[in-house]
């Protein structure tokens, strides 16, 4: 439930809001059941919600900040697979003839599962695609190999040099869209800002609902932007193959 809940970032929204400020509310009967207290516990509770305060935006920062990391992360491997299979192109003319064609019009079919890699959403579509990728990752190297067995040159070692960069970056990309915000610090983020959300309830009472949604509003919109990025294929905000595209359209035009 939790990773389709962080792979929904809308979803996610439409459960904070009502869930930050339902914890307001949470805040207000409790001071409705303690409606009188001393000035002392008034500069005590003050200096509480200070420190949740500050300690909540400390989180939602630095959340933000890796998730926009992940996401530099996941453009900048797109550019280096890119280029990867760009420069196998180019080194495939050191290849008999033969041998060149096969390994252009499989990288022909490979950037086009690449493309699809990062577009799709459909998890068996996705699969599907993995398989078709480990397909065509095994042809290429096949053909690379068999040339290499019986060309020890160095030239045959920078096709194979090449070819083993292609395969590398698709892994280091697929870690990527892997690695994520851990679910501790998400829960951790969460039970924070509930708690957050209702000392703000509870220091509120009496000064006008409409205060209670300031919070919950802006907290729920800033957690589901950091959730929209940290999402590779749910969110709204994605990495686009443009470069991945470019070479595509280069490879069929040659």
């Amino acid at each position: 439930m939790a990773d389709v809940l962080f792979d929904q970032p809308l979803l996610l929204l439409a459960v904070l809001l009502p869930g930050f400020w339902a914890a307001a509310w949470v805040g207000i009967k409790l001071r409705q059941a303690h409606p009188t207290r001393e000035e002392k516990v008034d500069d005590d509770f003050s200096f509480v919600l200070g420190g949740a305060l500050t300690l909540l935006g400390l989180l939602v920062g630095f959340s933000f900040s890796m998730a926009v990391g992940r996401y530099d992360l996941r453009k900048t491997l797109e550019e280096a697979e890119a280029n990867a299979i760009g420069t196998e192109e180019v080194r495939a003319d050191l290849l008999p003839a033969g041998d060149a064609a096969r390994v252009r019009e499989l990288l022909r079919s490979y950037v086009d599962q690449r493309i699809l890699f990062y577009t799709a959403r459909d998890a068996a579509r996705l699969r599907q695609i993995d398989a078709d990728t480990a397909r065509l990752q095994a042809e290429l190297w096949s053909v690379v190999a068999r040339h290499a067995s019986v060309d020890s040159s160095p030239i045959a070692a920078l096709v194979v040099a090449g070819m083993n960069d292609v395969l590398n970056s698709q892994g280091y990309t697929q870690a990527a869209w892997w690695n994520r915000i851990p679910q501790a610090a998400w829960a951790l983020l969460l039970a924070i800002a509930v708690f957050c959300n209702g000392l703000i309830g509870y220091h509120a009472h009496g000064r006008g609902a409409s205060l209670l949604l300031i919070l919950p509003i802006a907290l729920s919109i800033t957690l589901f932007l950091i959730a929209d990025i940290d999402s590779p294929r749910g969110g709204v905000i994605r990495v686009h193959p443009q470069n991945l595209e470019s070479l595509a359209a280069s490879l069929r035009a040659s």
